[in-house]
């Protein structure tokens, strides 16, 4: 048996799974908002997991190992949390030491774009493949690197922070950068581009459908902005249009850079790439190696709104291990 923390900016995960020859069962799992202080949302992490294994009736000893994925940055090699931007007051959390004093089991910690690159590498739409990238395209944006067959984690296990690169002087917040990948292409940065566009169209008395009033512009989100565009409305529209010239810019500069075999891209993309792919691949084109752009294919996770899961599972399997190569 495994057993399983998915930790994230908006909310959190306890699942427990059953490994197969080349698959795992999620046996249940438990979601809950992320919502409470550090040290008592870990405590409710930790008890909900006890409550669920006593549910059905798993002893400890029988889980073969722990997986913690969560946003980076961190230490998956001293097993520290290290301030994510979207886990405020999540600071040098010493969660592995935590976790292996309470259950008494191997605890493998790893941010949740390595973890995900993993999941989609073992058993999604990244089998068969040795050279890929994993974007998070979330609540925040990070990347997975699996290059020559090994996940590669950069010598201080800060590789893949890609959410932090600079694409523009100014543009919406990400990652503590105005401008940044993150701030033009995650959850909280397409709110942003909502709100700035809508702005521009209801104070010259232009309607918007997915913002009826200046009051309401912090309530907006990207469901709720994507949800517009699916309708047909312009200005939605233009936000995704903006979203996914910039994410283009940004997969042409790891095209050039890594010449992978394929990129998946989580979350935000599954559900809404007919929304953002034009865009995307009009910047692609523009800007990266022809006959990189060729060898290079670009898909939603294989294991869609699955992948946190199995992400944090798929960590659990290789507890056994102090850090990824």
């Amino acid at each position: 048996m495994l057993l399983g923390f998915d930790i994230g900016g908006t909310k959190c995960a306890v699942l427990i799974g059953d490994k197969t020859a080349d698959d795992i069962q999620i046996l249940c799992k438990e979601s809950m908002p992320t919502d409470l202080p550090v040290y008592d949302m870990i405590e409710k992490l930790f008890v909900t997991a006890e409550r669920l294994l006593a549910q059905f009736n798993i002893g400890i000893t029988k889980v073969e190992g722990i997986g913690i994925s969560c946003g980076g940055p961190l230490s998956s090699k001293r097993g520290l949390i290290l301030s994510p931007p979207n886990l405020l007051g999540w600071d040098n959390v010493p969660i592995v030491k935590m976790a292996s004093e309470r259950f008494g089991r191997p605890v493998l910690l790893q941010n949740d774009a390595n973890a995900c690159a993993v999941a989609e590498w073992r058993y999604g739409a990244g089998k068969g493949y040795n050279n890929l990238i994993f974007l998070t395209f979330g609540t925040g944006m990070g990347a997975g690197l699996i290059l020559n067959g090994q996940l590669y984690s950069g010598i201080s296990d800060l590789a893949g922070e890609v959410g932090h690169i600079r694409l523009a002087e100014m543009g919406p917040v990400g990652f503590g950068k105005a401008g940044s990948f993150e701030g033009f292409c995650s959850g909280g940065g397409i709110a942003q581009i909502g709100q700035i566009k809508a702005r521009e169209m209801l104070q010259v008395g232009k309607s918007v459908a997915y913002c009826n009033s200046i009051e309401e512009l912090t309530q907006l989100t990207a469901k709720s902005i994507a949800e517009a565009a699916f309708a047909g409305d312009e200005t939605a529209l233009a936000v995704y249009q903006l979203c996914g010239q910039y994410l283009g810019k940004a997969l042409a500069l790891f095209i050039d850079m890594l010449n992978p075999e394929l990129i998946i891209l989580g979350s935000i993309f599954g559900r809404s790439e007919e929304l953002l792919r034009p865009a995307m691949m009009e910047s692609i084109n523009q800007e990266a190696y022809f006959e990189s752009i060729a060898a290079c294919k670009i898909v939603p996770a294989g294991l869609s709104e699955n992948v946190g899961d199995m992400a944090a599972l798929s960590l659990a399997t290789m507890s056994n291990q102090t850090a990824f190569q």
